[in-house]
């Protein structure tokens, strides 16, 4: 059985003190890049992607743990991103400002906007502040009228909204244009949005996304999400993301938790947005159940651990931190909706591993980056930086202590 004590203090005996550490009270917001031996660099750009999930991090700890210091920590962490990130000119959310708050890369990503709306509907239910879902709810506008288009969403623009290349979402040589990365995320950040506005113009945009997943996204002969798509969606590359398909697994579930009909409801009246299609519901939870039985399949070693990725036939072995925290929760999802005992074991192996290897028992550290498949951290990966936050295993340990496992 999953320790939860032992998760629960991760949390908040080491996690919660050292980003506690990283606040910067001089500038505001966080420090923002920490390396392998622990120097933190406080001259760093400040990232949007680092923030946000910061600001959902603690929003988050306080709605669980009730403890004001996080409050307080998330109130900090939001004066920073409306003052500094928002573009009062042009709109949007910068990629990154310097320690002073100025622009230092003015690029609009939509995976960042995706990233504060989710952070702003977490940090509304924290303080019920309106200015806040204020925000969130122009934020949601903003993706709907400036980034969709007629199949997905575009995802890469310069500071006055021109399209520009999709660098910082492309990887393994394939430069692509749309991601089930943003898709992913796009539907965390409006299942969020959803739960706490019950609006229904975000739960009709969920439901595009949800169908955008599951039609163009999911590939069903091979029990996978592709990955990289051109601007019409067709298929780039042979990517299969260990990791990005059992977190998709149970954020999939969540979404149709929250914004579905719950089990053994009548549908909703023709027309009605109060949740959505018992259809919809059916195919996302198939899918998901298909996603984690595969991953358990190919991904998942003796040793306790998840491999990352597979590349055109290429495993690669190496053991990232975000992978082994998605796939923990992801399996603990999986026993919970088909009750087969070995997803518990799954998980609970993760766990074991995880605590020999992944955490950083140095004073000072948190988890490791990444390690080889020997389990030795490489020491070229830093602690923190735009995307090592406490998102990924924050919210491991926050789904564990309100799952009970």
């Amino acid at each position: 059985m999953m320790n939860v004590n032992e998760i629960k203090h991760e949390l908040t005996n080491h996690m919660i003190p050292f980003w506690n550490s990283l606040v910067d009270n001089e500038n505001g917001g966080f420090y923002s890049y920490v390396d392998h031996d622990l120097i933190v660099n406080k001259g760093s750009f400040k990232s949007a992607i680092l923030h946000a999930r910061i600001l959902w991090f603690y929003s988050n700890c306080y709605l669980v743990l009730k403890d004001e210091k996080c409050l307080n920590l998330a109130k900090h962490c939001y004066d920073f991103m409306v003052k500094h990130f928002i573009d009062k000119e042009s709109g949007g959310i910068f990629w990154s400002v310097n320690v002073k708050g100025v622009p230092a890369n003015p690029m609009k990503h939509i995976y960042c906007h995706a990233f504060f709306l989710y952070a702003l509907s977490s940090y509304y239910d924290a303080t019920k502040d309106s200015l806040a879902m204020n925000n969130a709810m122009r934020m949601f506008e903003l993706i709907e009228t400036q980034m969709c288009d007629t199949i997905g969403y575009r995802e890469c623009f310069d500071r006055d909204w021109n399209l520009i290349d999709n660098d910082e979402l492309s990887e393994n040589g394939i430069k692509a244009e749309k991601t089930m990365n943003t898709i992913l995320h796009l539907i965390e950040a409006y299942t969020e949005l959803y739960r706490v506005n019950k609006n229904g113009d975000v739960l009709t945009r969920l439901k595009y996304l949800l169908e955008l997943i599951h039609d163009r996204v999911y590939d069903k002969p091979n029990r996978r999400l592709n990955v990289f798509f051109d601007n019409n969606m067709n298929v780039l590359g042979n990517i299969y993301s260990y990791g990005h398909d059992i977190e998709a697994a149970w954020l999939l579930n969540r979404a149709i938790d929250i914004a579905g009909e719950p089990p053994g409801a009548n549908q909703a009246a023709p027309g009605s947005t109060s949740s959505l299609p018992v259809d919809l519901c059916e195919k996302i939870r198939e899918m998901s159940k298909v996603l984690a039985a595969k991953i358990d399949e190919v991904a998942f070693d003796e040793d306790g651990s998840m491999y990352y990725e597979n590349d055109n036939g290429m495993v690669n072995k190496k053991r990232v931190w975000w992978v082994q925290a998605e796939a923990l929760v992801g399996f603990l999802d999986a026993h919970e909706v088909s009750g087969e005992q070995k997803y518990l074991d799954r998980a609970t192996r993760m766990w074991e591993y995880i605590k020999a290897r992944v955490i950083d028992r140095r004073p000072g550290g948190e988890w490791y980056n990444e390690l080889n498949k020997d389990g030795v951290p490489d020491t070229t990966m830093p602690t923190v930086d735009e995307w090592k936050c406490p998102y990924h295993n924050g919210r491991m340990c926050l789904q564990v202590i309100a799952r009970g496992e």
